[in-house]
Protein backbone atom coordinates (compact mmCIF):
# COMPACT_ATOMS: atom_id res chain seq x y z
CA UNK A 1 0.00 0.00 0.00
CA UNK A 2 1.41 3.53 -1.15
CA UNK A 3 1.92 6.47 1.79
CA UNK A 4 -0.37 9.23 1.41
CA UNK A 5 0.62 13.20 1.61
CA UNK A 6 -1.90 16.19 1.44
CA UNK A 7 -0.78 19.22 0.76
CA UNK A 8 -2.10 23.05 -0.25
CA UNK A 9 0.41 23.70 -2.83
CA UNK A 10 2.90 20.98 -4.03
CA UNK A 11 6.05 21.82 -5.55
CA UNK A 12 7.83 19.72 -7.36
CA UNK A 13 11.93 20.10 -8.25
CA UNK A 14 14.15 21.24 -5.00
CA UNK A 15 16.70 23.84 -7.29
CA UNK A 16 16.98 27.00 -6.81
CA UNK A 17 13.01 27.73 -8.51
CA UNK A 18 11.91 25.28 -6.51
CA UNK A 19 13.32 26.38 -3.01
CA UNK A 20 11.64 29.78 -3.55
CA UNK A 21 8.77 28.61 -4.44
CA UNK A 22 8.38 26.65 -1.63
CA UNK A 23 9.69 29.06 0.43
CA UNK A 24 6.72 31.85 -0.75
CA UNK A 25 4.21 29.34 -0.55
CA UNK A 26 4.61 28.56 3.11
CA UNK A 27 5.38 32.11 4.39
CA UNK A 28 1.95 32.56 2.86
CA UNK A 29 0.13 30.36 5.32
CA UNK A 30 0.09 27.43 2.74
CA UNK A 31 0.68 23.45 3.75
CA UNK A 32 3.18 23.73 1.54
CA UNK A 33 5.26 19.99 0.36
CA UNK A 34 8.56 19.90 -2.06
CA UNK A 35 9.54 17.05 -3.37
CA UNK A 36 13.12 16.42 -4.88
CA UNK A 37 14.74 13.58 -6.22
CA UNK A 38 18.06 13.19 -4.85
CA UNK A 39 19.36 13.47 -1.06
CA UNK A 40 20.02 17.22 -1.18
CA UNK A 41 18.67 20.27 -2.77
CA UNK A 42 20.03 22.33 -4.93
CA UNK A 43 19.59 21.65 -8.58
CA UNK A 44 21.46 22.33 -10.88
CA UNK A 45 23.50 24.57 -8.58
CA UNK A 46 24.80 21.49 -6.56
CA UNK A 47 23.74 18.36 -8.75
CA UNK A 48 25.63 19.56 -11.85
CA UNK A 49 27.84 22.59 -9.84
CA UNK A 50 26.58 25.21 -12.12
CA UNK A 51 28.59 27.59 -10.15
CA UNK A 52 29.06 31.44 -9.57
CA UNK A 53 25.61 32.63 -9.39
CA UNK A 54 25.00 34.59 -12.53
CA UNK A 55 23.96 37.78 -12.18
CA UNK A 56 21.61 39.99 -9.85
CA UNK A 57 22.60 42.98 -11.79
CA UNK A 58 21.97 44.53 -15.43
CA UNK A 59 25.29 45.61 -17.26
CA UNK A 60 25.60 48.92 -15.81
CA UNK A 61 25.36 47.26 -12.31
CA UNK A 62 21.87 48.25 -11.23
CA UNK A 63 20.25 44.77 -9.19
CA UNK A 64 17.09 44.27 -10.24
CA UNK A 65 16.48 40.42 -8.10
CA UNK A 66 15.94 40.67 -4.71
CA UNK A 67 13.62 38.99 -2.24
CA UNK A 68 14.13 35.56 -1.49
CA UNK A 69 17.10 35.06 -3.84
CA UNK A 70 18.90 37.90 -2.05
CA UNK A 71 17.95 36.84 1.44
CA UNK A 72 19.61 33.52 0.36
CA UNK A 73 22.50 35.59 -0.49
CA UNK A 74 22.50 37.75 2.83
CA UNK A 75 22.54 34.35 4.74
CA UNK A 76 25.10 32.72 2.74
CA UNK A 77 27.27 36.03 3.80
CA UNK A 78 26.43 35.70 7.33
CA UNK A 79 27.32 31.89 7.78
CA UNK A 80 30.72 32.47 6.00
CA UNK A 81 29.26 30.44 2.71
CA UNK A 82 29.17 33.67 -0.14
CA UNK A 83 31.55 36.58 -0.31
CA UNK A 84 28.32 38.30 -1.59
CA UNK A 85 28.06 39.60 -5.29
CA UNK A 86 31.61 40.40 -7.07
CA UNK A 87 32.50 42.28 -10.05
CA UNK A 88 32.76 39.41 -13.29
CA UNK A 89 36.62 39.96 -13.86
CA UNK A 90 35.20 37.95 -17.55
CA UNK A 91 33.24 41.10 -18.15
CA UNK A 92 30.75 39.21 -19.73
CA UNK A 93 27.91 39.91 -16.97
CA UNK A 94 28.64 43.10 -13.93
CA UNK A 95 28.58 40.60 -11.08
CA UNK A 96 28.59 36.90 -10.38
CA UNK A 97 28.16 36.04 -6.78
CA UNK A 98 29.82 32.84 -5.51
CA UNK A 99 29.01 30.23 -3.09
CA UNK A 100 29.37 27.42 -0.80
CA UNK A 101 27.60 24.75 -2.22
CA UNK A 102 27.39 22.48 1.19
CA UNK A 103 26.91 25.73 3.04
CA UNK A 104 23.87 26.45 0.46
CA UNK A 105 22.49 22.68 1.46
CA UNK A 106 21.88 22.98 4.74
CA UNK A 107 20.87 26.67 4.71
CA UNK A 108 17.71 26.51 2.47
CA UNK A 109 16.86 23.58 4.65
CA UNK A 110 16.55 25.72 7.23
CA UNK A 111 15.26 28.36 5.80
CA UNK A 112 12.21 25.98 4.20
CA UNK A 113 11.57 24.60 7.71
CA UNK A 114 11.46 28.19 9.28
CA UNK A 115 8.27 28.78 6.71
CA UNK A 116 6.75 25.43 7.42
CA UNK A 117 7.19 23.77 4.17
CA UNK A 118 7.25 19.78 4.20
CA UNK A 119 10.41 18.23 1.86
CA UNK A 120 10.40 14.66 0.65
CA UNK A 121 13.47 13.86 -0.74
CA UNK A 122 14.57 10.60 -2.53
CA UNK A 123 11.30 11.19 -4.20
CA UNK A 124 10.94 10.70 -7.76
CA UNK A 125 7.19 12.36 -9.26
CA UNK A 126 6.98 9.76 -12.27
CA UNK A 127 2.82 9.59 -12.23
CA UNK A 128 0.29 12.46 -12.24
CA UNK A 129 -3.46 11.72 -11.75
CA UNK A 130 -5.55 14.23 -13.88
CA UNK A 131 -9.39 14.96 -14.05
CA UNK A 132 -10.14 16.78 -16.76
CA UNK A 133 -7.60 20.03 -17.06
CA UNK A 134 -7.08 19.84 -13.02
CA UNK A 135 -4.30 17.57 -11.45
CA UNK A 136 -5.69 15.95 -8.66
CA UNK A 137 -2.66 13.62 -7.34
CA UNK A 138 1.18 12.85 -8.14
CA UNK A 139 2.80 9.50 -7.51
CA UNK A 140 6.93 9.65 -6.48
CA UNK A 141 8.72 6.57 -6.63
CA UNK A 142 10.36 6.20 -3.20
CA UNK A 143 13.09 3.52 -1.51
CA UNK A 144 9.47 2.41 -0.03
CA UNK A 145 7.30 2.56 -2.89
CA UNK A 146 5.00 4.67 -4.34
CA UNK A 147 3.69 7.99 -2.34
CA UNK A 148 0.65 9.64 -3.67
CA UNK A 149 0.64 13.23 -2.98
CA UNK A 150 -2.80 15.86 -3.29
CA UNK A 151 -2.81 18.68 -3.95
CA UNK A 152 -4.98 21.78 -5.02
CA UNK A 153 -2.28 23.89 -6.76
CA UNK A 154 0.95 22.69 -8.03
CA UNK A 155 4.38 24.22 -9.37
CA UNK A 156 6.72 22.58 -11.74
CA UNK A 157 10.42 23.56 -11.21
CA UNK A 158 11.86 20.33 -12.17
CA UNK A 159 13.80 22.26 -15.00
CA UNK A 160 12.75 19.60 -17.76
CA UNK A 161 8.91 20.37 -17.34
CA UNK A 162 8.39 16.74 -16.43
CA UNK A 163 4.94 17.55 -14.10
CA UNK A 164 3.44 19.50 -17.12
CA UNK A 165 4.47 16.70 -19.87
CA UNK A 166 3.11 14.21 -17.24
CA UNK A 167 -0.34 15.84 -17.05
CA UNK A 168 -0.52 16.49 -21.02
CA UNK A 169 0.18 20.21 -20.97
CA UNK A 170 1.76 21.08 -24.22
CA UNK A 171 5.64 21.10 -24.17
CA UNK A 172 8.22 22.52 -26.83
CA UNK A 173 12.17 21.46 -26.50
CA UNK A 174 14.64 23.07 -28.88
CA UNK A 175 14.80 25.27 -31.16
CA UNK A 176 12.19 25.69 -33.93
CA UNK A 177 14.09 24.64 -36.55
CA UNK A 178 15.35 21.54 -35.82
CA UNK A 179 14.38 20.85 -32.08
CA UNK A 180 18.06 20.75 -31.23
CA UNK A 181 18.74 21.82 -27.14
CA UNK A 182 22.37 23.69 -26.10
CA UNK A 183 24.51 20.81 -25.26
CA UNK A 184 25.19 19.66 -21.75
CA UNK A 185 28.35 20.20 -19.39
CA UNK A 186 30.19 17.82 -17.19
CA UNK A 187 31.54 20.69 -14.65
CA UNK A 188 34.15 19.78 -12.13
CA UNK A 189 36.74 21.57 -9.66
CA UNK A 190 40.57 21.62 -9.78
CA UNK A 191 42.36 22.38 -6.29
CA UNK A 192 46.11 24.07 -6.09
CA UNK A 193 45.43 26.23 -8.80
CA UNK A 194 47.72 29.42 -8.67
CA UNK A 195 45.32 32.50 -9.02
CA UNK A 196 47.70 34.93 -9.41
CA UNK A 197 49.29 32.99 -11.64
CA UNK A 198 46.88 33.35 -14.02
CA UNK A 199 45.79 36.83 -13.13
CA UNK A 200 49.73 38.00 -14.33
CA UNK A 201 48.96 35.95 -17.99
CA UNK A 202 45.34 37.87 -18.25
CA UNK A 203 47.45 41.55 -17.57
CA UNK A 204 50.20 40.11 -19.73
CA UNK A 205 48.40 39.02 -22.92
CA UNK A 206 44.86 40.38 -22.59
CA UNK A 207 44.43 40.37 -26.21
CA UNK A 208 44.68 36.22 -25.56
CA UNK A 209 41.31 36.76 -23.14
CA UNK A 210 37.58 37.61 -23.70
CA UNK A 211 37.00 41.04 -24.72
CA UNK A 212 35.21 42.48 -22.23
CA UNK A 213 37.59 41.42 -19.57
CA UNK A 214 38.23 44.50 -17.26
CA UNK A 215 41.67 44.99 -17.95
CA UNK A 216 41.98 48.47 -15.89
CA UNK A 217 40.36 47.04 -13.31
CA UNK A 218 41.87 43.56 -13.11
CA UNK A 219 44.66 44.91 -10.31
CA UNK A 220 42.48 45.45 -7.46
CA UNK A 221 39.92 43.15 -8.19
CA UNK A 222 39.49 39.72 -6.82
CA UNK A 223 39.72 37.00 -9.55
CA UNK A 224 36.13 35.25 -10.31
CA UNK A 225 36.16 34.41 -13.41
CA UNK A 226 38.56 33.80 -16.71
CA UNK A 227 37.08 33.02 -20.27
CA UNK A 228 40.22 32.86 -23.24
CA UNK A 229 43.28 31.15 -23.78
CA UNK A 230 42.38 30.89 -27.22
CA UNK A 231 45.83 30.33 -28.11
CA UNK A 232 46.70 27.55 -26.21
CA UNK A 233 42.87 26.10 -26.72
CA UNK A 234 43.78 26.14 -30.56
CA UNK A 235 46.68 24.39 -30.65
CA UNK A 236 45.28 21.79 -28.21
CA UNK A 237 43.62 19.75 -30.71
CA UNK A 238 41.01 18.30 -28.36
CA UNK A 239 37.80 16.89 -29.61
CA UNK A 240 35.58 19.09 -27.60
CA UNK A 241 33.70 21.68 -29.48
CA UNK A 242 34.60 25.02 -28.08
CA UNK A 243 36.23 27.81 -29.00
CA UNK A 244 38.48 28.84 -25.48
CA UNK A 245 38.57 28.34 -21.72
CA UNK A 246 36.37 29.10 -19.27
CA UNK A 247 36.97 28.76 -15.40
CA UNK A 248 35.56 30.31 -12.71
CA UNK A 249 37.52 31.16 -8.86
CA UNK A 250 36.44 29.47 -6.00
CA UNK A 251 35.00 29.69 -3.39
CA UNK A 252 38.58 28.50 -1.91
CA UNK A 253 41.81 31.30 -3.10
CA UNK A 254 42.97 27.94 -5.22
CA UNK A 255 40.16 26.65 -6.53
CA UNK A 256 38.35 26.47 -9.89
CA UNK A 257 35.13 25.31 -11.56
CA UNK A 258 35.79 24.45 -14.97
CA UNK A 259 33.13 24.98 -17.31
CA UNK A 260 34.53 23.51 -20.72
CA UNK A 261 33.56 20.09 -21.63
CA UNK A 262 29.98 20.16 -23.93
CA UNK A 263 28.18 16.77 -25.08
CA UNK A 264 26.20 18.00 -28.20
CA UNK A 265 23.22 16.54 -29.71
CA UNK A 266 22.13 14.53 -26.79
CA UNK A 267 18.06 15.19 -25.20
CA UNK A 268 18.42 15.50 -21.36
CA UNK A 269 14.74 13.69 -20.70
CA UNK A 270 15.62 10.72 -23.01
CA UNK A 271 17.37 8.01 -20.25
CA UNK A 272 19.71 6.62 -23.29
CA UNK A 273 20.81 9.56 -24.25
CA UNK A 274 21.12 11.04 -20.55
CA UNK A 275 23.44 7.53 -19.65
CA UNK A 276 25.64 8.13 -23.47
CA UNK A 277 25.98 12.23 -21.48
CA UNK A 278 27.31 11.21 -18.28
CA UNK A 279 29.87 8.27 -19.91
CA UNK A 280 31.00 11.27 -22.38
CA UNK A 281 31.55 13.89 -20.26
CA UNK A 282 33.84 12.55 -17.88
CA UNK A 283 36.27 11.05 -20.81
CA UNK A 284 35.98 15.05 -21.54
CA UNK A 285 36.54 16.36 -17.95
CA UNK A 286 39.72 13.73 -18.38
CA UNK A 287 40.95 15.31 -21.50
CA UNK A 288 40.30 18.83 -19.97
CA UNK A 289 42.12 18.28 -16.34
CA UNK A 290 45.32 16.63 -18.63
CA UNK A 291 45.11 19.71 -20.83
CA UNK A 292 44.95 22.47 -17.91
CA UNK A 293 47.66 20.81 -16.36
CA UNK A 294 49.74 20.42 -19.30
CA UNK A 295 48.90 24.11 -21.02
CA UNK A 296 47.79 26.46 -18.89
CA UNK A 297 49.99 28.61 -16.66
CA UNK A 298 48.85 28.19 -12.61
CA UNK A 299 47.66 24.45 -12.79
CA UNK A 300 51.15 22.65 -13.02
CA UNK A 301 50.27 21.34 -9.50
CA UNK A 302 46.69 21.37 -9.84
CA UNK A 303 44.49 18.34 -9.01
CA UNK A 304 41.15 17.22 -9.80
CA UNK A 305 38.67 17.81 -6.17
CA UNK A 306 35.07 16.66 -7.32
CA UNK A 307 33.03 15.92 -10.68
CA UNK A 308 29.93 17.04 -10.42
CA UNK A 309 27.66 14.56 -9.48
CA UNK A 310 25.28 14.46 -12.60
CA UNK A 311 25.81 16.18 -16.20
CA UNK A 312 24.51 19.49 -16.06
CA UNK A 313 21.43 20.25 -18.79
CA UNK A 314 20.91 23.86 -20.42
CA UNK A 315 18.09 23.12 -21.96
CA UNK A 316 15.37 20.42 -22.53
CA UNK A 317 11.50 20.79 -22.38
CA UNK A 318 9.45 23.73 -21.61
CA UNK A 319 5.52 24.77 -21.31
CA UNK A 320 3.61 26.23 -24.10
CA UNK A 321 2.08 29.00 -21.65
CA UNK A 322 -0.61 32.00 -22.17
CA UNK A 323 2.73 34.07 -23.02
CA UNK A 324 6.27 32.81 -24.66
CA UNK A 325 8.72 35.69 -24.10
CA UNK A 326 10.84 35.78 -27.49
CA UNK A 327 14.25 37.56 -27.92
CA UNK A 328 12.57 40.29 -28.76
CA UNK A 329 11.34 41.33 -25.66
CA UNK A 330 15.12 40.10 -23.96
CA UNK A 331 16.97 42.48 -26.19
CA UNK A 332 14.64 45.34 -26.49
CA UNK A 333 14.45 45.60 -22.53
CA UNK A 334 10.58 44.76 -22.97
CA UNK A 335 8.22 45.83 -19.87
CA UNK A 336 4.93 44.40 -19.49
CA UNK A 337 1.60 45.37 -17.03
CA UNK A 338 2.20 41.64 -15.50
CA UNK A 339 5.89 41.95 -14.72
CA UNK A 340 6.34 39.07 -11.74
CA UNK A 341 10.64 39.48 -12.45
CA UNK A 342 13.08 41.38 -13.74
CA UNK A 343 15.96 39.61 -15.16
CA UNK A 344 19.78 41.90 -16.58
CA UNK A 345 21.27 38.75 -17.94
CA UNK A 346 22.11 38.72 -22.01
CA UNK A 347 21.04 35.68 -23.86
CA UNK A 348 23.47 33.57 -23.88
CA UNK A 349 23.03 30.59 -26.18
CA UNK A 350 25.65 27.51 -26.10
CA UNK A 351 25.31 26.25 -29.84
CA UNK A 352 23.66 23.13 -30.04
CA UNK A 353 26.23 22.22 -32.67
CA UNK A 354 28.92 24.31 -33.40
CA UNK A 355 31.31 25.89 -31.12
CA UNK A 356 30.77 29.14 -30.33
CA UNK A 357 28.66 30.90 -27.98
CA UNK A 358 25.83 33.70 -29.45
CA UNK A 359 24.98 36.43 -27.09
CA UNK A 360 23.14 39.61 -27.33
CA UNK A 361 22.59 42.15 -25.14
CA UNK A 362 20.01 43.66 -23.37
CA UNK A 363 19.24 47.71 -24.58
CA UNK A 364 17.53 50.97 -22.90
CA UNK A 365 18.10 50.48 -18.60
CA UNK A 366 19.51 47.37 -19.45
CA UNK A 367 16.71 44.48 -17.69
CA UNK A 368 13.81 43.00 -19.28
CA UNK A 369 10.33 42.02 -17.71
CA UNK A 370 9.46 38.41 -17.05
CA UNK A 371 5.57 38.11 -17.12
CA UNK A 372 3.21 35.94 -14.97
CA UNK A 373 1.47 34.18 -18.29
CA UNK A 374 5.17 32.93 -19.14
CA UNK A 375 4.64 30.40 -15.48
CA UNK A 376 0.95 29.57 -16.67
CA UNK A 377 0.46 26.72 -18.98
CA UNK A 378 -2.04 26.02 -21.08
CA UNK A 379 -4.39 23.00 -20.99
CA UNK A 380 -3.87 22.29 -16.65
CA UNK A 381 -5.96 24.55 -14.83
CA UNK A 382 -4.24 24.48 -11.15
CA UNK A 383 -0.15 23.98 -12.34
CA UNK A 384 1.94 27.10 -12.39
CA UNK A 385 5.84 26.89 -14.31
CA UNK A 386 8.86 28.21 -12.61
CA UNK A 387 12.45 28.18 -13.42
CA UNK A 388 13.95 26.80 -16.37
CA UNK A 389 10.92 25.61 -17.84
CA UNK A 390 8.83 28.80 -17.81
CA UNK A 391 7.32 29.55 -21.56
CA UNK A 392 10.14 31.10 -23.93
CA UNK A 393 11.76 30.96 -27.12
CA UNK A 394 14.99 28.69 -27.11
CA UNK A 395 16.83 31.69 -27.51
CA UNK A 396 15.15 33.86 -24.53
CA UNK A 397 15.37 30.55 -22.60
CA UNK A 398 19.05 31.40 -22.91
CA UNK A 399 18.92 33.85 -20.79
CA UNK A 400 15.92 32.57 -17.94
CA UNK A 401 17.71 29.30 -17.36
CA UNK A 402 20.22 31.30 -14.99
CA UNK A 403 19.63 30.75 -11.60
CA UNK A 404 18.88 33.93 -10.14
CA UNK A 405 16.17 34.43 -12.62
CA UNK A 406 15.15 31.16 -11.83
CA UNK A 407 14.98 31.92 -7.87
CA UNK A 408 13.28 35.27 -9.18
CA UNK A 409 10.31 32.95 -11.05
CA UNK A 410 10.25 30.65 -8.63
CA UNK A 411 9.43 32.97 -6.12
CA UNK A 412 6.17 34.64 -8.31
CA UNK A 413 5.46 30.64 -9.26
CA UNK A 414 4.81 30.29 -5.34
CA UNK A 415 3.14 33.16 -4.37
CA UNK A 416 0.65 32.86 -7.50
CA UNK A 417 -0.44 29.22 -5.96
CA UNK A 418 -0.53 30.17 -2.75
CA UNK A 419 -2.63 33.06 -3.63
CA UNK A 420 -4.88 30.65 -6.49
CA UNK A 421 -5.16 28.28 -3.49
CA UNK A 422 -6.47 31.06 -0.56
CA UNK A 423 -8.93 32.89 -3.26
CA UNK A 424 -9.68 29.29 -5.10
CA UNK A 425 -9.33 30.28 -8.27
CA UNK A 426 -7.11 28.80 -11.53
CA UNK A 427 -3.36 30.28 -11.66
CA UNK A 428 -4.50 32.27 -14.56
CA UNK A 429 -7.54 33.84 -12.91
CA UNK A 430 -5.06 35.67 -10.05
CA UNK A 431 -5.11 39.01 -9.45
CA UNK A 432 -2.20 40.25 -11.38
CA UNK A 433 -2.19 43.50 -9.22
CA UNK A 434 -2.62 41.66 -5.78
CA UNK A 435 -0.23 39.05 -6.89
CA UNK A 436 2.86 42.03 -7.35
CA UNK A 437 1.81 43.63 -4.14
CA UNK A 438 2.24 40.47 -2.01
CA UNK A 439 5.67 40.21 -4.16
CA UNK A 440 6.76 43.73 -3.16
CA UNK A 441 5.58 42.86 0.43
CA UNK A 442 8.39 40.25 -0.16
CA UNK A 443 11.12 42.64 -1.46
CA UNK A 444 10.60 41.22 -4.98
CA UNK A 445 11.73 44.02 -7.43
CA UNK A 446 9.38 44.36 -9.86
Amino acid sequence: MSLKFRADVVVAGGGPAGICAAIAAGRLGCNTLLIERYGFLGGMSTIAGVYPWMTFHTEQGRQVIYGIAQEIVDRLVESGGSPGHLRDTIGFVHTVTPFDGEIFKLLVLDMLREAGVKVLLHSFVDEVAAVGNRIKSVRAATKGGKVDIAADMFVDATGDADLAFLAGAPVFKGRDSDQQMQPMTMKFRMRGVDTPAIKERILAEPENFYPKTPIDELHELPLTGIQGFYREWQQSGLPIKRDQVLLFVGPEHDEVLVNCTRVQGLDGTDVEDLTRAEEEGRRQVMMMARFLKECIPGFEQAVISSVAPQIGIRETRRIDGLYSLGAEDVIEGRKFADVIAKSGYPIDIHDPSGAGVTAAWIKGDGAYDIPYRCLVPRGVDNLLAAGRCISTSHEALATTRLTPSCMATGQAAGTAAALAFQAQVRPAEVDINELQQALRRQNAYI
